[in-house]
């Protein structure tokens, strides 16, 4: 049976990558990264009580889904609820690295998996 990831489940995740960012990745990171924080999501997230962001840029933000094992970059209109739902399963890596080419290379640079499809 599925378990939400708790916070410090999902804090040591964080650290552990924290400790492999270097040069300009490092830096950016420490600029969008917040304490983790529950946001809504009004497809998959409410069994969850949502999903933890652990970093805001912008109208973005890379939150952690539990259900996918991954981190996702989704943008947000209201903060607290995440505007759509992803099922990557990318490493904290992947999605900071993502999200910094995205501000230099523009809006579609990144590509997602979206939501489980129905066979």
């Amino acid at each position: 049976m599925w378990t939400p990831i708790s916070f410090d489940e999902l804090y040591d995740i964080v650290i552990t990558t924290e400790k492999d960012l270097y040069g300009e990745l490092e830096n950016f990171w420490k600029l969008i990264r917040i304490i983790p924080e529950k946001w809504q999501e009004s497809t998959y997230g409410k069994e969850s009580g949502g999903f933890w962001v652990v970093a805001i840029c912008g109208r973005r933000v890379i939150w952690y889904n539990d259900i996918e094992d991954g981190f996702n970059i989704s943008q947000y209109h209201r903060y607290g609820e995440i505007d759509g739902y992803w099922c990557n399963q990318s490493e904290l890596s992947v999605s900071i690295e993502q999200l910094l080419s995205l501000l230099k290379f523009g809006e579609y640079y990144i590509t997602q998996a979206g939501p489980p499809q129905n066979l």
